[in-house]
């Protein structure tokens, strides 16, 4: 066990005191150590329960015959941190969070890890820090948050930021508005929409490093504490078969996964998650695999923002393994593929079957032949640029429009709410990517304003940013290379003309090359003051969206 090399032989014992100042007693220490990696606080709502999930773990490792250990991590809400400063920080926080439990984990030797994130960048940046340390582990989430209901329609957090966009439209008063907010989010839980968190604890099953139910079942359902306790039973049989996360993840588990997230319409922030993941466990991947997965993987899941339903219902209709399921029927995911039960996906499907057909629809009857997300090309976006194409308007598919260029969100959520944007506009946001934001901010405030001003059919939105997965409507990001490396995105002019073109993944500045040669030559990238020694670093260090935005080694 690791942790001999703090409780056994003469030269430890100086360890074993400090340990028995914790309270652990010498039959203790002659037990497997687990440690227990839990991001609660008080003031993200998908964490203010994770002290009742952390509980069941341990409880849970205590009935398998292990040492439960706790400690903390911190975490970004999103919602909270949007269109403010705030959302500088949390993509850095994926990495932040990588390396602080690989201080805390490698500082004191676990021979097991059981993480528990629900939100945003904290679950990818523990699933970079199991591959990392490579020690027998699984993550248990803290569960999705229930839909609110509001004048007799299912409403998330999404409703009320495309209500702000409404109150200007003068479709919404304020007084509704207000009335929604305070019942949009009903209760503890991840957004009950199919946004990043819920995309990922989703994909942190259809991998294998995770539990079937993982993503799906209600914070506030005693299902959820049941998963919990299996969770700490199985990181003990981890510990005794000494199996790893890199010896579960293998290549066919990558293809699952993002067969999953092409299947269930997840967010775009997967396809910067997913690489940083998978890089961890030295299994390089670009956008290229994403489209290339997409072209043949139907989309049978219309979750919100793209549809009416949440995660409650995608649960309730067999969840992620009903979609594996339904894949597996035209040999779309590997079922030979490992999980962290060690019992093959196959063996794991026989008894699973798709109960909602609403919900997920049968592969013989999707909602589109292909995934949710599209990888777009063209000399706007030499590396690439992502859209969740599941949540476009059939209008918005293929469309030129002009340009109204603005070089930060703020500028352009101004524009919009000031009602400056109008039919056909292509808005531009850019100085917005990982190095130029820096931290590469979520345009949700902007393409919800747009979606509530009922112009989701007529208007566009490119960014070298990124997009909350509660983003709907033609919003186009991660382009790269970005603006503040040089990217052509720097280069649009206010009024240059620029096609999308959706089904041939196309995105084109219909500018000659002499005329982008010109402004090339005189291009000289915005350069923002940065006052944050945190963010200084992140500039330098972060790598091309393209890449993931891990850092560069």
């Amino acid at each position: 066990m690791r942790s001999k090399k703090i409780t056994q032989g003469l030269e430890k014992a100086p360890h074993r005191s400090l340990l028995h100042a914790l309270g652990l007693t010498k039959e203790e220490l002659k037990k497997p150590l687990i440690g227990v990696v839990n991001a609660a606080n008080e003031i993200i709502p998908g964490h203010i329960h994770l002290d009742k999930i952390a509980q069941a773990v341990k409880t849970g490792i205590q009935m398998a015959g292990g040492v439960a250990i706790e400690f903390p991590v911190i975490g970004v809400c999103d919602g909270i941190a949007m269109n403010h400063e705030g959302m500088h920080y949390s993509l850095p926080s994926r990495e932040l969070i990588a390396d602080s439990i690989e201080i805390m984990a490698t500082a004191h030797p676990f021979d097991g890890l059981v993480f528990i994130p629900n939100c945003d960048k904290i679950i990818p940046g523990m699933l970079m820090a199991m591959l990392r340390l490579n020690l027998p582990s699984l993550i248990i989430s803290g569960g999705p948050m229930l839909a609110g209901k509001f004048k007799g329609k299912t409403v998330d957090l999404i409703s009320v930021f495309e209500g702000v966009g409404k109150v200007k439209a003068g479709e919404m008063s304020e007084e509704e508005l207000s009335l929604l907010e305070e019942k949009a989010c009903p209760g503890c839980g991840s957004c009950s929409g199919m946004f990043t968190a819920n995309s990922m604890n989703c994909l942190s099953e259809a991998i294998g490093l995770a539990l079937p139910g993982n993503g799906t079942i209600p914070a506030v359902s005693s299902e959820r504490i049941h998963l919990a306790k299996r969770a700490g039973f199985t990181v003990l049989e981890l510990v005794k078969k000494d199996l790893r996360p890199k010896d579960i993840l293998q290549k066919e588990n990558i293809y699952n996964g993002i067969a999953v997230d092409m299947a269930l319409g997840c967010s775009t922030n997967t396809v910067l998650h997913l690489p940083a993941i998978f890089k961890e466990a030295g299994l390089d991947i670009d956008l290229s695999i994403f489209d290339e997965v997409s072209k043949k993987t139907p989309n049978l899941c219309r979750l919100s923002p793209a549809g009416k339903h949440h995660l409650e219902d995608l649960h309730l209709a067999g969840g992620v393994y009903a979609v594996l399921k339904e894949l597996a029927q035209k040999d779309l995911v590997h079922l030979e593929a490992n999980t962290v039960l060690d019992i093959p996906l196959k063996e794991l499907l026989k008894h699973v079957q798709n109960s909602n057909p609403e919900v997920i629809r049968p592969i013989d009857n999707p909602y589109s032949p292909e995934g949710g997300i599209a990888i777009l090309y063209g000399n706007l976006a030499p590396e690439g640029a992502v859209v969740k194409q599941s949540a476009v308007a059939k209008e918005m598919m293929q469309r030129k429009g002009k340009a109204r260029v603005f070089n930060s969100e703020e500028e352009a959520t101004q524009a919009i709410l000031n009602r400056s944007i109008h039919k056909g506009d292509v808005v531009v946001i850019r100085y917005e990517g990982p190095k130029g934001g820096p931290g590469m901010r979520e345009m949700l405030t902007p393409t919800s304003a747009i979606a509530g001003l009922g112009l989701d059919k007529d208007v566009a939105l490119l960014t070298d940013g990124r997009f909350s997965g509660g983003t709907r409507g033609a919003a186009i990001g991660h382009i790269s290379p970005e603006a503040y490396e040089g990217g052509p995105i720097g280069l649009v002019e206010e009024g240059d003309e620029i096609l999308i073109d959706i089904p041939k993944r196309k995105l084109e500045l219909l500018v000659s090359a002499e005329e982008l040669q010109r402004r090339k030559q005189n291009f000289k990238p915005l350069d923002k003051p940065i006052t944050s020694p945190f963010l200084r670093r992140y500039r330098k260090l972060a790598s091309s969206a393209s890449q993931g935005a891990v850092f560069r080694d």
